[in-house]
């Protein structure tokens, strides 16, 4: 073997042929191995290398299964989770195909490589994940796969794509010369082929089935198809009736418009009636036209008198000005004399700390006259001590108690504003009694859904039936209205409720004496004046034509689409008074927001609700107070259990409403006795405090003789207190005076602007008064307009009216002159020629019975016809199909047959070259009728084996064997790789390095396919070559080699 090649060639080859190769593999937690790889492939040759338990049977595998493979392809299991470690969840297998060349499978897609991992769990299950080169997921479906596969050619279950040893032994040892065959047509595709032309056998033969069987059909077609023709051709006419039935239909047309033009006439006379009153009420506008006219001259009069004044007002501006100029001077003066009045009084201030030193002096000089007069001044000096600090003391201790009163008396606040906030109790109360009412009314529901309604409704409703059987009402009421509806879709049921509200519980009268009888009804049977609302409006037996107002979107339902009713009269009460055809339903709430505010509302939709019950316009929206449906909820015994656990759940926090509250009542009471002994101590306290200070008082008043220095003090003591009274009677003096003059400037600028503000407030009085005159006036002729219009839109009706009936006639006038052109003068009336012509068409009828109807049998005869041509038609489109399909089938049976034969003669060919190049000698032999192959292969010279049997060989000449037939298969096939797992088992060293060779030159002769070989011999002697590459794999440890063991 020469590692020599043509690189050149080989590049432009490859560059077109190279699409489907395996360029990498890699496992995790596959049989025994944690992990396995990954290992890159070369594009030509790949020797996988390694011991037993190396992981050589874990890359093949692998191969089989993540390229579609079953686990009995591998030989080594009966289920694809016998390949899933042990004490693993899962194993993964990674595989890159290159997807390069002409053949590339999406290259867009998937680009110069596809990446296909599989992942197989413990319960045998497999999925896949197909990526493109980049690693994005492009699908996760099988069927991707078996395209890829298809698109490249791969066939993992073929033999000559993947051989395993399994399959090698089989071949080797197999006994019967049919399954060589089989081999042999499997390998080539040959098998796929045969099922093909034995498919389209069977199809031929069960479409020949279905065309006896339309060949049958066909005879019948045609009897029916002459039986219609009979009929068709024995048709009698009808024309003497039928032309007098055109003759009375042409009276008829003519006849409804002589009707029609009688009843214009009274509309004629209502409408030139009405226009001869708008003279009235013209002149009644006119007259109040008038009238404020007149007022508003008499408010532009007082409004010029209010000018003047004003004019008057501006006039004495500048005098005002001069007297403001005078009090800025006179407040510049009195700010002057502040400026006085705060100098003496800082004096004042100095004057009276020296009063406060002075006074200070005083302790201490009585303690030192005391010391100097004896023992009783002593003892009184000592008890001014003790007082002053018991005093002290005293202090202290009120204002101790005063931040223990403060502190009591914010608890107090605090507590009793918790039970203000707690005031909810009540409520919560009233809603535990309303969700045990309704608990009751659900319970009771279960056998009659009216018990939703009110525990009274089923009482009143047979009132209403027994007094409507009485002849009673003149139309029975309907109602309540939620219970004569439905839901098309339960889970809009909040949404519906919320919408209409009252309106379920309510009920509908034609017209207002039944209205009075119904109110009474349900005085007898309604509890505490609860009655449901009732809604008087005329009944009407078809439901308003809402299309021109109604919302109508592709997505969402509008409520009354939503709903199920068979009472018109409760469809057009809904309508009337709910506008349910305007009002849409959307189940996500962020949807409705963004439809309704996205600044395009849906046209003709005035709201929306969400399923949550939210209401939602096109500015604004609102929650719903319910949390669930009421009347509407189709499961009772859910519903029961939601008001079992709420009234659970509310009876609990009222538990701990009331423990609170007596909590609070406790705390309340406690910091009140705290209070009342704190203010207790503090009077106690306060009392004693000021006995000591009368105490002390009195002990400072005794008269003491007086030394030189205290009688000093004494005069400067009076003096300062001479100085500080004049100060403050002068500053007491400067204010009163400048405040005197203040205010005689201030009282002159008053009464200067009095006068004008008195003649201007009059005036405003009168004017105000007039202007109420104006518009007392305006009202008047708004009224007599309105009436006016209310007049004129009746006019218009009756215009509209009259046109409309005009436009009838008009109408009616050309259908006629369509059926009559000339005018006919009938004097019959529309009624007895109708009734004439009924007649006339039962008779026609009665006679078109006996003979059947013309149009029928007309109809009846052409499709008769029609069936019988298509029927004869398709029969002779199957058999030309089935012609041109024998003309087919056996050109490509012979085209099968040759290519057998070829393929045949080729594998010989190649069989005899490859033993031919050990020296061996042989022969295959095929028997395509008996679909057998016998092989015989003669070893050397000097060896000669009678009956050439392959059994007969050594173990590694039919290796050899093997190897050669594998080739000569190789030669005939179409694959991007070849797989041989230990083909070299049994060889001896000559063989093995001959079958190399062979094997090698091969490869060499087809670089553009790859070739991957499985062997446990060392491959050292294999000449170094780019285009060669082997994986030498390591050894297991013992664990691991135990483990393979036991797989």
């Amino acid at each position: 073997y020469s590692s020599k090649q043509n690189i050149g060639s080989f590049n432009k080859l490859t560059k077109f042929l190279d699409a489907g190769i395996v360029e990498s593999i890699s496992m995790k937690n596959f049989m025994c191995h944690s992990h396995l790889g990954p290992f890159a492939f070369g594009s030509n040759v790949n020797f996988f290398v390694g011991n037993n338990g190396s992981g050589k049977s874990a890359v093949l595998t692998a191969l089989i299964v993540a390229l579609g493979g079953n686990a009995h392809a591998t030989n080594r299991g009966l289920s694809l989770k016998g390949f899933v470690k042990e004490g693993e969840n899962s194993a993964d297998v990674s595989i890159t195909l290159r997807n390069k060349g002409k053949d590339a499978y999406k290259p867009e897609v998937y680009s110069s490589a596809i990446i296909i991992d599989l992942r197989i769990t413990r319960d045998g299950l497999r999925s896949y994940k197909l990526k493109s080169k980049s690693g994005h997921i492009i699908s996760t479906k099988k069927e991707e796969l078996i395209s890829i596969l298809d698109n490249f050619n791969i066939q993992v279950n073929n033999p000559v794509s993947v051989l395993t040893q399994e399959m090698s032994k089989h071949f080797l040892h197999s006994k019967g010369e049919g399954d060589k065959y089989k081999f042999f047509m499997k390998a080539t595709q040959l098998d796929q082929m045969r099922e093909d032309f034995i498919y389209i056998k069977q199809t031929k033969h069960v479409t020949n089935d279905k065309i006896e069987q339309q060949n049958e059909g066909l005879k019948e077609l045609k009897r029916k198809y002459l039986e219609k023709e009979d009929r068709y051709k024995s048709l009698s006419s009808l024309d003497e009736l039928r032309d007098k039935l055109q003759e009375l239909q042409k009276q008829m047309a003519w006849a409804l418009v002589i009707e029609m033009e009688k009843d214009l006439e009274p509309v004629r006379e209502k409408l030139q009636a009405d226009r001869q009153s708008t003279v009235k009420y013209d002149e009644k506008v006119e007259e109040w036209k008038n009238k404020i006219e007149e007022s508003e001259r008499k408010y532009k009069q007082i409004q010029e008198k209010l000018e003047a004044i004003t004019n008057q007002v501006q006039d004495l501006q500048p005098k005002c000005a001069e007297l403001k100029a005078e009090a800025q001077k006179r407040n510049t003066d009195l700010k002057t004399v502040e400026v006085r009045a705060k100098q003496m009084s800082l004096i004042l201030c100095y004057i009276s700390a020296s009063i406060m030193l002075l006074f200070s002096f005083f302790p201490s000089l009585f303690l030192s006259i005391s010391q100097a007069l004896g023992t009783e001044s002593q003892d009184r000096a000592n008890r001014v001590n003790q007082i002053q600090t018991d005093l002290e003391n005293l202090r202290h201790q009120i204002s101790t108690l005063g931040q223990q009163i403060d502190q009591y008396e914010h608890a107090i606040s605090r507590a009793k504003e918790e039970q203000g906030k707690m005031k909810e109790q009540a409520a919560l109360q009233r809603s535990i009694e309303a969700n045990k009412r309704n608990l009751l009314m659900v319970e009771r529901s279960r056998s009659n859904r009216l018990q939703r309604f009110g525990e009274h409704m089923p009482a009143l409703l047979n009132a209403i039936e027994e007094a409507h059987k009485r002849g009673q009402f003149k139309q029975k009421p309907r109602g309540p209205l939620g219970y004569l509806i439905s839901l098309k879709d339960t889970e809009l049921a909040l949404a519906v409720e919320v919408c209409l509200k009252g309106s379920l519980q309510a009920f509908t009268c034609d017209n207002h004496d039944d209205e009075r009888l119904l109110q009474s009804i349900m005085a007898k049977f309604c509890p505490g004046g609860r009655r449901p609302v009732i809604i008087t409006s005329q009944f009407l037996p078809q439901v308003h034509d809402t299309r021109r107002r109604a919302v109508n979107h592709p997505q969402y339902p509008s409520v009354l689409q939503a709903l199920e009713i068979q009472d018109p009269v409760v469809t057009n009460c809904l309508i009337d008074q709910r506008g349910i055809e305007s009002i849409l339903l959307i189940k996500n709430r962020t949807e409705a927001r963004r439809l309704m505010q996205g600044g395009n509302p849906p046209r003709n939709c005035t709201q929306a609700f969400s399923k949550e019950g939210d209401q939602i316009y096109n500015n604004r929206n609102y929650s719903a107070e319910q949390a669930r449906a009421k009347y509407f909820s189709g499961d009772v015994e859910e519903d029961i259990r939601c008001l079992m656990g709420e009234i659970q759940n509310q009876e609990a926090q009222a538990n701990r409403f009331q423990q609170q509250m007596r909590k609070l009542d406790e705390d309340i009471k406690q910091n009140e006795s705290l209070l009342r002994r704190a203010h207790m101590e503090q009077k106690t306290t306060k009392d004693k405090a000021n006995k000591l200070q009368l105490e002390l008082t009195d002990l400072m008043n005794v008269e003491e003789p007086q030394s030189e220095d205290m009688a000093d003090l004494k005069v400067l003591y009076e003096k300062a207190e001479q100085e500080y009274k004049q100060h403050k009677e002068r500053i007491s003096t400067i204010a009163e005076e400048a405040e005197v003059r203040f205010q005689r400037f201030l009282g002159q600028i008053l009464f200067s602007t009095r006068c004008g503000m008195v003649c201007c407030f009059l005036l405003q009085e009168e004017l105000i008064k007039a202007d109420q005159a104006v518009m007392k006036c305006r009202h008047h002729k708004e009224h007599y307009d309105e009436k006016r219009s209310t007049h004129l839109r009746n006019i218009q009706t009756l215009e509209a009216n009259l046109k409309s009936k005009e436009e009838e006639l008009q109408a009616s006038s050309a259908k006629a002159s369509e059926i009559c052109a000339e005018r006919m003068d009938i004097s019959r009336t529309a009624r007895s020629l109708d009734t004439e012509i009924n007649r006339l068409k039962v008779k026609i009828s009665t006679q078109q019975d006996q003979q059947g109807d013309p149009k029928e049998i007309v109809r009846q005869y052409h499709e008769a016809l029609e069936n019988y041509k298509n029927t004869a038609q398709q029969v002779k489109n199957l058999k030309s199909f089935i012609n041109n399909l024998d003309k087919v089938m056996d050109h490509r049976l012979q085209v099968y047959a040759d290519l057998r034969s070829f393929m045949s003669a080729r594998c010989k060919y190649y069989f005899d070259s490859m033993l031919a190049q050990r020296g061996y000698s042989g022969s295959m032999t095929f028997d395509h009728k008996k679909e057998t192959l016998s092989i015989s292969v003669q070893p050397k010279k000097g060896k000669k084996n009678d009956s050439g049997d392959m059994r007969s060989l050594s173990g590694g000449e039919r290796s050899f064997s093997t190897v050669c037939f594998v080739l000569s298969l190789w030669a005939i096939t179409e694959a991007p790789f070849r797989c041989l797992d230990e083909f070299d088992v049994y060889m001896d060293m000559v063989n093995r390095r001959i079958s190399m060779d062979m094997m090698l030159r091969v490869a060499a002769s087809q670089r553009f396919r790859q070739f991957i070989f499985l062997t446990p011999q060392s491959m050292s002697s294999l000449p170094d070559s780019k285009f060669i590459q082997i994986h030498q794999l390591k050894d297991p440890d013992r664990d691991q080699s135990e483990a393979d063991g036991n797989q």
